[in-house]
């Protein structure tokens, strides 16, 4: 098994890369988010809900314009974002104690649950619920999933991915570095891109079919993901449940 080696608790140990790290995971999550965020731009008031800086800068227009209670309105997305954070921060330590199940696992098990509940929604309820329920989730979502086989990344937004491709094809054309790892990183985030968009366009598609009830089509690689995370929690990794998740 491929061991590499990080610092846990000021500890130097060795550590496997844990099912919840493989790019794969990200991928589908990445699609996942791509799908998010076509979701709510198309049908669910025309935003972003996988990041917070477009709402900063609607928030800003709206103060500028004196639209005063237009403006304070998107302190509401915002504290569903920090509470996301608040919650996938403080909560894993406790699901570690359990010895059952990772946070990360439990994560997407209460993606699960929230997108049911959104696809329930009547096409006439307020677009600030399913909007604020997408916040949370994309929030705990980031604040989770930090790093895939040893390279730092997102999975609800694509600027970092952008960036970081940029990087590495500099790194490649001056060979500057480890080349196979630079390709590795430059492939990873190119795949990361490929599928966000892709999950974009899957995501619009429905939109235009079924509407509302399109956030249910997520559930697919979102059950596939917990099935196999559940199944290594129980069996794989059962003894190396105490081991966080490296980028924490």
């Amino acid at each position: 098994m491929k061991k590499i080696i990080r610092l846990n608790n000021s500890d130097t140990e060795k550590s496997p890369i844990l099912e919840c790290e493989k790019t794969w995971v990200f991928a589908v999550l990445m699609f996942v988010a791509g799908f998010y965020g076509a979701y709510t731009y198309s049908i669910r008031g025309g935003v972003f809900c996988n990041a917070q800086t477009a709402n900063f800068i609607f928030m800003a227009i709206k103060l500028a314009k004196g639209e005063w209670l237009g403006g304070f309105y998107y302190f509401i997305p915002m504290f569903s974002y920090l509470v996301g954070t608040i919650v996938s921060e403080s909560i894993p330590s406790t699901i570690k104690k359990s010895g059952f199940i990772r946070w990360d696992t439990l994560l997407v098990l209460i993606e699960i649950i929230i997108v049911v509940f959104i696809g329930f929604l009547p096409e006439t309820a307020p677009f600030q619920i399913s909007q604020i329920a997408i916040n949370f989730i994309c929030s705990m979502q980031y604040n989770t999933f930090r790093q895939s086989d040893g390279i730092p990344m997102a999975t609800t937004f694509c600027t970092n991915h952008v960036r970081q491709t940029g990087v590495s094809i500099v790194k490649i054309v001056k060979r500057k570095g480890d080349m196979s790892e630079n390709i590795k990183r430059f492939v990873s985030h190119i795949l990361m891109l490929f599928v966000f968009v892709c999950g974009g366009i899957v995501s619009a598609s429905f939109c235009n079919i079924i509407m509302g009830k399109a956030i249910w089509i997520a559930l697919i690689p979102l059950i596939i993901v917990f099935m196999r995370l559940l199944y290594v929690d129980i069996k794989n990794e059962n003894n190396s449940l105490s081991i966080t998740p490296k980028g924490h």
